[in-house]
């Protein structure tokens, strides 16, 4: 995946017609657009192949199932333009091994951690167990949530050179910058950008705070 602005947009807006506004307005700055399944059960599957044509589409579906359910939603996925998909780590590596198989070359992104608070009951506890598993599977990436930065830098050190999205900056209090600063390659904002009537000045000030904290951090947007 490409690092341009190194930000992504969570679009789980349910409205069809306003989500494409939204993916529009931002066009040229953000990486890509996560879409969840609040959107593709109110639009249907075919908008992954829609948002497609004008952006990469990452399907968070967090996948957590046996490994043969995992591959046919992983394959299903990317049949429709899919350029990454999230699934869960704590199925076991048998289910993320399969579900990097069925991406054929597409990017696989396993939960850590998840950003909300009552992550920590659970994810948190074994998120650097995950972490491990995840390289060992060959997973292109992990999720490690913005809400507690000091678990990405965790995260990072385990995990070497693969990608980290970073979800839970905005609306659930996590900072684009301190992410960044602490391994994050790209960062996930949803609400804060498609709920603003301004999406695109929220973008820029939102890339605008990446790049700081890139320049602080003595690296650089690519």
């Amino acid at each position: 995946m490409r690092k341009k602005t190194r930000l992504i947009l969570a679009l789980d807006e349910t409205r069809e017609e306003k989500a494409m506004q939204v993916v529009e307005a931002v066009r040229g700055l953000v990486d890509a657009v996560k879409i969840n399944w609040p959107l593709v059960l109110s639009a249907s599957p075919s908008i992954i192949t829609k948002l497609s044509k004008s952006s990469d589409v990452i399907c968070d579906f967090k996948v957590a199932d046996i490994p043969n359910t995992n591959r046919l939603i992983v394959a299903e996925a990317v049949r429709l333009g899919a350029r990454g998909i999230i699934v869960h780590g704590f199925t076991g590596r048998d289910s993320v091994r399969a579900s990097v198989e069925a991406a054929r070359g597409a990017d696989v992104f396993v939960v850590t951690e998840m950003s909300h608070p009552g992550g920590q009951e659970f994810t948190a506890p074994v998120a650097e167990r995950i972490a491990s598993m995840a390289m060992e599977c060959g997973a292109s990436g992990v999720i490690a949530p913005a809400t507690r930065p000091e678990s990405v830098r965790k995260i990072r050190s385990i995990v070497g050179n693969l990608l980290i999205l970073a979800p839970g900056v905005g609306a659930q209090g996590g900072s684009a910058g301190s992410a960044i600063s602490m391994g994050a390659d790209h960062v996930i904002v949803g609400r804060s950008i498609y709920s603003d009537p301004d999406p695109k000045g929220v973008a820029e000030r939102i890339c605008a705070e990446i790049t700081e904290a890139l320049s602080s951090s003595g690296k650089r947007v690519l």
